[in-house]
């Protein structure tokens, strides 16, 4: 057997992966273990349980793959250096940075002194790691394939084509000019500056209008080759030192954009400042700006390939609003947006990469049904978590019942959620990718108004604009969305029928959308089963669900979720099949 394993390592969101003969067995991000936001590092802990769940050791691995190459653009650096008369700070980062790509058979010897690895390492290009984590995971032969993001190997952004084993380049967008900076910048302006805010624009543009369009267009600038550029005197990033922090930690990063910017749009909000009309407008317009860019280069795209499928990577990825509008703004029929889309997702990427480049034309596409990768645990470890913490759980605070069948399982949960309890649901394999897909969720009742203040209030303590998602049975879609289609990462919003609204009011954002998640009896047939049973209970096929977490990476292990179920104001916590609830 061959062993390969994908790395995204250095960077924001450390992951690992592992492939046998080319099937994807495993694959974690490190902050699940670590429990810090998008830790970025040398993922160990995902490579030790990567090689856990192979039931292998480092020495048996053949190739270590990270998503990143050094060498690539080299160039273009050089010549980028020479024109813009780069601060010499920033270039030193930059060379610093790309030394520490280089030093992965010194971290995997360091973070496994006993394993000794003689297999090969392969630096793989940012923006193909992107591509083949799309394409090679997805149901399709050929596709359309594009990677979108903020930076990587001096990049923003590469489209191309799939087809079997191979992958065909189209055309590049390379740094300075980026989709990512500027929606990242445009994030920083309102007033959030932590790495990853980006979903809160997302979240907030449908309570504001595209009234600054125009302006956005002035700092986007749509190329006729479907590509894009920045007006760079709006941005600092190219020319100056900004803080990027990527080492051992939570990844952080200074201030984008330029004053430029506050000359065009006005004031910049600070973090502590009210949140005003004007800043949801400005939301409105950044989100409109970013979907007439990303339809401008599809429809090239999709002009030159005549392809009707396209396939989706890259931080732009995440994008879920965008994603769910492509179908009714293009040509492309099928659409397959990667699990994990960030730079996380590269290394299943950079793993398949070198698998399909070593096998040539002599393997099949094995797509990726599922995102289930990560960690279990049995009845037997809960059941000893439970014992060591019977001080914390008294009996006249707390109940626990070791349910007897999946059938009484479902029907004790689905109850309390209709009773509009606040539950958390842990099952099986923890999901890989940003999203709770009902293996480490907590779950509400949809049908009621107040259930988003009321996970605000009991556990997430979150901003009051962010939409909650709705699970819903795959084959009931339908008859609850506009769109009939696959998603099952919860990459794609699509508008809820007008009729179903009122019905579902809890996961119907204030745009009348809902990030959806399609589930399958065959990927999960627990979370199939529960929602199945709420929905004979209900008439409604749908639960809300939103991750297992309180403002910290979604639980991995089942201590921390009963840890997060002690200190907040869930009602019940459902490990496997125990069932713990408060009086």
């Amino acid at each position: 057997m061959t062993y390969i394993i994908g790395i995204n390592a250095y960077h924001g969101d450390a992951s690992a992966c592992i492939l046998r003969d080319g099937v994807l067995i495993a694959a974690a991000e490190e902050e699940r273990f670590l429990r810090v936001k998008h830790w970025a590092g040398f993922p160990k802990e995902s490579i030790s349980y990567c090689l856990s769940e192979a039931g292998i050791s480092l020495s048996e691995v053949s190739v270590v793959a990270i998503n990143s190459d050094p060498k690539a653009n080299y160039l273009r650096k050089i010549i980028h250096v020479l024109q813009h008369r780069v601060d010499l700070n920033l270039v030193k980062d930059r060379l610093l940075n790309s030394q520490a790509r280089r030093t992965v058979s010194q971290s995997l010897e360091e973070s496994f002194p006993s394993q000794k690895f003689s297999g090969e390492i392969r630096h793989i290009n940012h923006h193909i790691a992107h591509l083949a984590s799309a394409f090679y995971a997805s149901p399709y032969e050929e596709s359309a394939i594009v990677s979108i993001d903020g930076f990587g190997d001096f990049a923003s952004g590469c489209w191309g084509v799939g087809k079997g084993s191979n992958i065909v380049i189209g055309g590049s967008v390379y740094y300075p000019h980026s989709l990512g900076a500027f929606y990242q910048a445009i994030t920083q302006f309102i007033g959030f500056p932590n790495y990853g805010d980006e979903y809160k624009v997302m979240g907030l543009a449908p309570y504001g209008k595209p009234k600054y369009l125009d302006k956005m267009r002035k700092i986007v600038l749509l190329q006729k080759n479907g590509s894009y550029k920045l007006d760079l005197k709006y941005f600092i990033f190219h020319k100056e030192k900004v803080a990027y922090e990527w080492n051992n930690g939570s990844p952080s990063v200074g201030k984008l954009f330029s004053d430029a910017l506050e000359d065009l749009l006005g004031k910049a909000r600070q973090k502590d400042d009210d949140l005003t009309q004007f800043h949801k407008d400005i939301a409105a317009s950044a989100q409109a700006m970013f979907e007439v860019a990303l339809f401008h280069m599809l429809n090239k795209l999709s002009h030159t390939t005549g392809l009707a499928s396209i396939c989706l990577a890259g931080g732009c990825g995440n994008n879920s609003v965008a994603n769910g509008k492509i179908r009714t703004n293009t040509k492309f029929k099928n659409v397959y947006v990667a699990a994990s889309a960030g730079d996380a997702g590269g290394a299943i990427g950079a793993a398949y990469a070198v698998y399909h480049e070593n096998n040539c034309r002599d393997v099949a596409k094995t797509g990726m049904e599922h995102a289930y990768l990560g960690p279990s645990f049995t009845n037997d470890q809960i059941a000893e978590l439970i014992e060591s913490n019977s001080t914390s759980l008294p009996k006249n605070e707390f109940s626990i019942i070791k349910t007897e069948s999946l059938e009484d399982l479902t029907k004790r949960t689905a109850a309390a959620i209709s009773e509009g309890k606040v539950i958390g649901w842990f099952q099986g394999r923890m999901e890989w990718g940003p999203r709770a897909l009902g293996s480490r969720s907590i779950l509400g009742d949809p049908r009621r108004a107040d259930m988003k203040e009321i996970l605000n209030i009991k556990i997430k303590r979150r901003e009051s604009f962010r939409p909650f998602a709705p699970s819903i049975l795959r084959e009931c879609m339908s008859d609850w969305f506009e769109e009939d289609d696959e998603v099952p990462f919860m990459m794609k919003v699509f508008p809820v029928k007008k009729e179903k609204r009122s019905e579902i009011q809890a996961v119907t954002h204030v745009d009348g959308s809902g990030r959806l998640q399609t589930v399958y009896s065959k990927t999960n047939p627990r979370y199939h089963a529960l929602i199945t049973e709420f929905y004979s209970m209900t008439g409604v096929p749908i639960l809300l669900n939103t991750s297992f977490n309180e403002n910290e990476p979604v639980v991995c292990a089942p201590s921390e979720a009963l840890d997060c179920f002690l200190r907040t104001k869930m009602d019940v916590v459902v490990l496997n099949d125990y069932f713990i609830f408060r009086h």
